[in-house]
């Protein structure tokens, strides 16, 4: 009897320009909704009935105060999270759920919007991810079931993320798999290593440079824009133009890192569960928002989109520390500069390392939590998100490819920076 896995995956999808009255309708839901977790959250509420009674008051549907009344504690007990950032999705629960679709409609899926009271609730044609069409029809059709979905703002544009969970046919595990971990960030924008024998090898850097200048030009041309009082489809437009560059960069370095993990033998992808990177970062307000601006869960999204196509397991571990922990003695180092990791134990025979290819080679390690020899702080929750070793997607498994990429020899214990500049160039 062949095994079956259950694969949790969300879909995105775009809403059409919204009228004038349903655009005002859906900031009315959004400055509700933020209103009542900013409540929630600053009077230190713990429990979904402590939650329940501050939120109960304010104009929301059921669904989005059942969503809270979930979220809140578990951004304290679990998350540990100090602040919230101020660009929050409004979430529903799955009760609240509806869409619809008809071939003779330009857009064919329509979506329902929770709204408070009776018959207020209206329609909202959706702009699907064309690669992710049968899933919206599985889901229309009851073979995929719906979790929270959320609804997120940016300036005139909505956006609906749907958590959906199906059951897909499950390969034979390897005895011996390799594991990939893949660490995403600003400066590197992806940064892959395999580990043979527990030994990182073969590493890969996809650089975060031409991202990060299209993000910077993006925030200057439309505050510019904004200064002069610029007529809304201009703004759009210039919006939309920096949306399609960088969605191009994500599906462009995703694939690379999928072709990467492809050559291992059995490999087995292991990315960090970043649900809720937004509370735990702290770097000040700037840099805030400058990493807040970078889909971090969307490049992770489109990897394990591509692995799922490839056959290839995905598996998520938790983040704390993977970037200040050496992958060889598992002591606790530091990062004197941004691309050098410094390991602290004497009795180490590593000295210094490329700290995005020691971080990678940590979150790789780190998919069997019983092997884990950081010491963990006890107010931090290290277990995985579904209380197994890890989460893990998988579909059929296909040829492997054998594309070029660079060895660990230039990452040795004392690499230069010259050197670790020359190695990785990405293709984009």
């Amino acid at each position: 009897m062949t095994a079956e896995t259950t694969v949790t995956k969300t879909l995105e999808a775009t809403t059409v320009p919204p009228t004038a009255h349903k655009q005002r309708r859906l900031e009315d839901t959004v400055g509700a909704y933020r209103d009542a977790l900013e409540a929630a959250f600053e009077s230190g509420a713990d429990t979904q009935s402590a939650v329940n009674d501050i939120v109960t008051g304010y104009d929301l549907t059921s669904y989005a105060k059942d969503a809270l009344k979930q979220y809140v504690p578990q951004l304290r007990r679990t998350y540990d999270a100090d602040e919230l950032a101020d660009d929050h999705p409004v979430r529903f629960t799955n009760r609240g759920f509806r869409i619809d679709y008809s071939s003779d409609r330009e857009y064919g899926f329509c979506w329902r919007v929770p709204q408070a009271g009776r018959g207020n609730a209206f329609w909202i044609p959706l702009r699907i991810n064309p690669s992710q069409e049968d899933l919206w029809f599985d889901l229309l059709e009851g073979e995929a079931s719906v979790g929270e979905f959320r609804l997120f703002q940016n300036r005139r544009t909505w956006t609906l993320h749907v958590t959906i969970e199906y059951t897909i046919k499950e390969p034979d595990a390897s005895d011996d798999p390799t594991y990939v971990g893949f660490d995403i960030g600003e400066s590197a924008l992806i940064t892959g290593c395999a580990l043979k024998r527990d030994t990182p090898t073969t590493p890969l850097l996809i650089d975060g440079g031409r991202a990060r200048h299209l993000r910077k030009e993006m925030h200057t041309t439309l505050k510019r824009l904004q200064e002069r009082d610029a007529a809304e489809w201009r703004l759009d437009e210039r919006f939309g133009h920096y949306q399609n560059a960088l969605t191009d960069i994500v599906e462009k370095a995703s694939r690379e890192a999928v072709e990467y993990a492809r050559q291992f033998d059995d490999p087995v992808i292991v990315l960090e569960d970043l649900s809720y990177i937004r509370e735990r970062l702290d770097y000040g307000a700037y840099m805030n928002r400058r990493l807040h601006a970078w889909a971090f869960a969307r490049l992770q999204g489109r990897i394990e989109d591509k692995a799922l196509e490839a056959g290839i397991p995905v598996e998520y571990v938790q983040p704390a520390y993977t970037s200040q922990t050496c992958h060889a003695c598992g002591h606790i180092g530091r990062r004197d500069e941004q691309a050098e990791f410094r390991c602290t134990n004497d009795e180490c025979h590593i000295s210094t390392f490329q700290a995005d290819i020691n971080a990678a080679a940590n979150i790789a390690r780190r998919v069997d939590p019983w092997g884990e020899s950081v010491p963990w702080k006890p107010e931090r929750d290290d277990t995985p998100r579904n209380g197994s070793p890890s989460d893990r997607a998988t579909e059929r498994r296909e040829a492997s490819r054998q594309p070029r990429q660079t060895t660990l020899s230039e990452y040795g214990s004392e690499t230069s920076d010259d050197e670790a500049s020359l190695v990785g160039s990405p293709v984009l």
